[in-house]
C-alpha cells in the first residue's frame, strides 16, 4: 500500500487526504497548527462561502490568474460535485444571491468538521502542531527519467528532525494571506528548494488605499448600486457594477476587493486613478433632467440643501467640496455650465489608489508556484516525480464568491485520481 504525505491542513490538504484515503492509500496529514482548517474557520466572515453554484463552463471567466489550467480540474469536479459531497457528509448547504453556497447553519466548523470526521473514520493519521521543513528527494535511474523529471519523492524532513518516508508528497500549504493561520509560506519556500520557479506574491482580494484626504471622511459609508471604473496597464480598465465601503484608510466591499486582483500588479509601478459612477441607471441627459426636477423643487434652496435626495447624508459635504459650485449658492443662480460640471462628477466621483492592504486582511495570495511546471491533469510535478501541488500555493487565483474554494477542491480531486492512476500502472 503506498503511502501519502499530504503537507498541510486547509481546504485543499483535508480533501486530497480524503480522497486518497478512499482509494485505499495510507495517508498522513501535516499540520502546523494545533487544529485542522483554521483558515477556512474564518472564510465568508465564518459561514464558508465554500463554492459557487454556478455551471461548470461559468467557472471559468471568474478565475483571475490561469483559468486554462483549471480546465481538467474544474471538468473532473466540479461545484456542483463540491455540493453534493458536503451533502453526502451531512452539510445542509442553502444558495444565496451570486450562486454562492454556504451551510445551512451559517457556521464554517460544519464544513471542518465533516471533512475531519471523514478523515478520522479513513484512519488517515492527523499530525497536529508538526512542521514539514523539506521534502526529500532521490535520484531516478537513467531508465526511469521521464522528461524533465530526474528525481523523485522520498520523504519529508520535520521540524524536531524526524524524517517520515514515503511515496507521494502532497504540498497544500496555502499562501501568504492570514499569517495568523499560519499561512507563512513555508510550502513556498519548500517547492523553490525542489527547482520550482514561484510567480511573484501578492495580496488579492484585499481592501485597497487612497490618497485623498476626503476618502477618510467617508468612513463607514457604504454605496450601492454604484460602478467602479479603473484604468489600467494598456488600454485596460477594470469596470465593475456593485457595492463598496468607504474606510479609513482607502475601499473596501466586493468592488474593492475584485479590483485589487486585477489592478494589483499594475499599482507597482505607481497609483491608479478611479472613479465611481454614483448613478450608473441614469444616462448624462436622463440625470441632467433629474438634477433640474431637483432643482425646480427647490429653486429657492442653496446647493446643499437641494441635493438631500441624490445624495447619502455623509456624501454630500464631500460633494460640495469636489464641485466648483459654492455650496451656499441658491439653486436659480446655478449656470448650465456649473450644472454640466456637477453631473461629471456624480458620474465619476474620483480618488487615486495608491497600495493594496498587507496580507493580514487579503481572503487569498495572487502567484505561487508556477502552472508550466504542473500537470493541469494531475498537478504532479513536472520537475520532482511524486511530488504535487493543489490550491493556493500555486499560481492560480479567482474572484469572490466561493471560487477560489472551489480550486482547492477541484485540484485535490484530480490530484487524488492521479495518484491512484499512477499507482496503478506502476
Amino acid at each position: 500500500m503506498s503511502k501519502i504525505c499530504v503537507i498541510g491542513g486547509g481546504a485543499a490538504g483535508m480533501a486530497c487526504a480524503m480522497f486518497a484515503a478512499e482509494r485505499g492509500f495510507k495517508v498522513h496529514l501535516f499540520e502546523r497548527n494545533e487544529k485542522l482548517g483554521k483558515k477556512l474557520f474564518i472564510t465568508g466572515k465564518g459561514r464558508c462561502n465554500f463554492t459557487n453554484a454556478c455551471e461548470k463552463d461559468e467557472l471559468f471567466p471568474h478565475v483571475v490568474t490561469n483559468p486554462r489550467f483549471l480546465y481538467s480540474a474544474f471538468n473532473s469536479f466540479s461545484s456542483q460535485d463540491t455540493i453534493r459531497l458536503f451533502e453526502s457528509l451531512g452539510v445542509h448547504t442553502k444558495v444565496e444571491r451570486g450562486n454562492r453556497a454556504f451551510p445551512s447553519s451559517d457556521h464554517s466548523s460544519d464544513i471542518i468538521r465533516a471533512l475531519e470526521s471523514r478523515l478520522r473514520l479513513l484512519d488517515v493519521k492527523i499530525h497536529l502542531k508538526t512542521r514539514v521543513m523539506k521534502v526529500l528527494t532521490e535520484n531516478l535511474s537513467p531508465e526511469e527519467t521521464i522528461k524533465k523529471q530526474n528525481r523523485r519523492v522520498s520523504g519529508i524532513l520535520l521540524e524536531n528532525g524526524s524524517v517520515i518516508p514515503c511515496d507521494d508528497v502532497i504540498l497544500a500549504t496555502g499562501g501568504l494571506s492570514y499569517p495568523s493561520t499560519g499561512s507563512t509560506g513555508d510550502g513556498l519556500i519548500i517547492a523553490e528548494s525542489l527547482g520550482h520557479t514561484l510567480q511573484k506574491q501578492r495580496p488579492a482580494l484585499v481592501p485597497l488605499e487612497t490618497a485623498e484626504p476626503y476618502i477618510p471622511e467617508l468612513q463607514g459609508l457604504s454605496l450601492r448600486n454604484v460602478t467602479l471604473t479603473i484604468p489600467y496597464g494598456k488600454k485596460k480598465q477594470f469596470r465593475e457594477f456593485g457595492e463598496m465601503l468607504f474606510t479609513h484608510f482607502g475601499v473596501s466591499g466586493p468592488l474593492a476587493l475584485t479590483a485589487s486582483s486585477y489592478i494589483g500588479k499594475y499599482l507597482e509601478d505607481g497609483p491608479l486613478a478611479a472613479y465611481i459612477d454614483l448613478k450608473p441607471a441614469l444616462t448624462d441627459e436622463q440625470l441632467d433632467a433629474r438634477l433640474l426636477r431637483e432643482f425646480e423643487n427647490a429653486r429657492n434652496k442653496e446647493l446643499k440643501n437641494a441635493t438631500a435626495s441624490l445624495f447619502p447624508a455623509k456624501l454630500r459635504p464631500v460633494m460640495m467640496k469636489l464641485s466648483a459650485i459654492p455650496e451656499d449658492k441658491p439653486v436659480n443662480e446655478i449656470t448650465r455650465e456649473e450644472r454640466a460640471g456637477f453631473r461629471r462628477l456624480v458620474k465619476a466621483f474620483p480618488f487615486t489608489i495608491t497600495g493594496l492592504r498587507s496580507y493580514n486582511e487579503a481572503i487569498i495570495t495572487q502567484g505561487g508556484i508556477s502552472v508550466k511546471e504542473i500537470n493541469p491533469s494531475t498537478m504532479e510535478s513536472r520537475l520532482v516525480r511524486g511530488m504535487y501541488a493543489i490550491g493556493e500555493i500555486l499560481d492560480l487565483d479567482a474572484v469572490t464568491g466561493g471560487f477560489n474554494l472551489q480550486i482547492a477542491w477541484s485540484t485535490a480531486k484530480v490530484c487524488a485520481d492521479a495518484l491512484s492512476d499512477n499507482n496503478r500502472s506502476s
